[in-house]
């Protein structure tokens, strides 16, 4: 791969050169603008016109791209650890993060309370489970009880866990689909799942109650819709419950773990993998709060894929 460093391992680190290229445009980015839930064309083809100035952008970009690909990995992280330490995490970073996103696929934020990144902080208040808790986040989909869920879900690391934990589940859905029973499978294509509600949304379609886990088949062209906590929802029936259970247990056998650290920036393909969370380094309360784990989220929307949505 050209101008990525070392072997491949799900991570793209910059050569110096890019860097020092990045640090420069990210410099001269201009504030972006949106329109509706959306990045605006204009800011997106500013941005390009930057990006695609510098020379050692394309091999990165291609790098970039074939990682994603549902075909090929799925995810990637993008250490841009220099980069922050350089130009620090606010809007100069955001807007350089905002630029390389824009490559591939629209940057939307579905939620109407939520500017275009939405921070995810650590709240030792909060519902452990909780993307904004202390405790284990288990795998799951983001809006997986829309009919047209984000493409991909991003995640960028402002501050990691001061204790060193929490790091980053990963699992391979598809995969772990197809270590099921025939049996295990045709229950979990029925319209069966509930989770959570459904409001002050956009650009994600309708609401999908119930819904099927896998949804369209075969199962390498739809969604894998599945949050862990749906198996906590009243109403499932005993047959439909163990086998998501079963899911659940592939998908933790399978799972990849890593510990973002600022600047690092998660890119994950959610028509074939789940993510979550372990839990946070035990005392988060006594981290002061403008200390404690810090993540921004962007969502991603592909309007190139092909993929068969519930009427």
């Amino acid at each position: 791969m050209p101008e990525i460093a070392g072997d491949w391992n799900g991570f793209i680190d910059l050569s110096a050169d890019l860097e020092e290229v990045l640090i420069d445009i990210g410099k001269a980015l201009p504030p972006w603008t949106v329109d509706g839930a959306f990045l605006a064309e204009s800011t997106i083809e500013q941005y390009r016109t930057q990006l695609h100035s510098a020379p050692l952008f394309a091999a990165f970009r291609e790098s970039l791209l074939g990682a994603l690909s549902s075909a090929n990995l799925g995810y990637t992280v993008v250490r841009l650890r220099n980069i922050a330490q350089r130009l620090g995490t606010d809007d100069a970073f955001r807007r350089l993060a905002t630029a390389i996103l824009a490559e591939v696929a629209t940057p939307f934020q579905p939620f109407h309370r939520w500017p275009l990144w939405k921070e995810i902080g650590t709240n030792p208040d909060a519902n452990p489970g909780l993307s904004t808790g202390t405790g284990y986040n288990a795998f799951h989909m983001d809006l997986v009880n829309a009919t047209q869920p984000p493409d991909y879900t991003t995640l960028l690391c402002v501050r990691p866990d001061a204790l060193g934990a929490g790091a980053s589940i990963l699992s391979d859905a598809r995969a772990a689909v197809l270590r099921l029973r025939p049996s295990s499978r045709s229950l979990l294509a029925d319209a069966a799942y509930r989770y959570g509600s459904f409001f002050d949304l956009s650009d994600v379609g309708e609401e999908y109650s119930p819904f099927p886990i896998l949804d369209g088949e075969p199962v390498d062209l739809g969604f894998v819709r599945f949050t862990a906590k749906m198996l906590a929802e009243p109403g499932l029936d005993e047959a439909h419950t163990r086998a998501a259970e079963e899911l659940a247990d592939q998908l933790v056998a399978g799972q990849v773990s890593f510990t973002l650290q600022r600047g690092d920036f998660l890119i994950v393909n959610q028509h074939r993998w789940v993510h979550g969370r372990q839990p946070l380094g035990t005392g988060q309360r006594d981290i002061v709060p403008k200390e404690r784990r810090l993540l921004l989220q962007l969502f991603l929307r592909d309007a190139g894929v092909d993929r068969p949505f519930a009427a």
